[in-house]
């Protein structure tokens, strides 16, 4: 069974199937803030959405991450490193990417198992 979460149009928010989570593409709460900001609130929301959908940080399967420039790759990271639970590091790609809207500076898509 599939299960839709927040479905528009375009998109879910959140697609359950067998126990696996996908989220859409996340990206900052505020764009005019710099990377680090940026990134914060892109993982607050994943955060939420984890929640929202029965997982967590440390179930993450996998992430993709678009960033605007290389040159804030490693602010980036540390951000990510800070968040990301010790022992929990997730399949992980990161590309850099024009984006959506000329303000932001990354996006996040993850895939995460359901806590039994």
């Amino acid at each position: 069974m599939i299960e839709r979460i927040e479905t528009k149009q375009r998109m879910s928010r959140i697609v359950k199937h067998n126990g696996t989570i996908y989220l859409c593409g996340q990206v900052c709460a505020d764009a005019t803030q710099d990377i680090t900001h940026q990134t914060q609130t892109m993982l607050d929301k994943v955060d939420e959405l984890l929640f929202k959908a029965g997982s967590d940080r440390h179930h993450i399967l996998s992430a993709t991450i678009y960033i605007k420039d290389m040159k804030d790759f490693a602010a980036m990271n540390d951000v990510w490193d800070a968040w990301l639970p010790e022992g929990s590091a997730p399949a992980r790609a990161c590309v850099q990417a024009s984006m959506a809207r000329e303000a932001l500076l990354v996006e996040i898509s993850v895939v995460a198992a359901e806590i039994q």
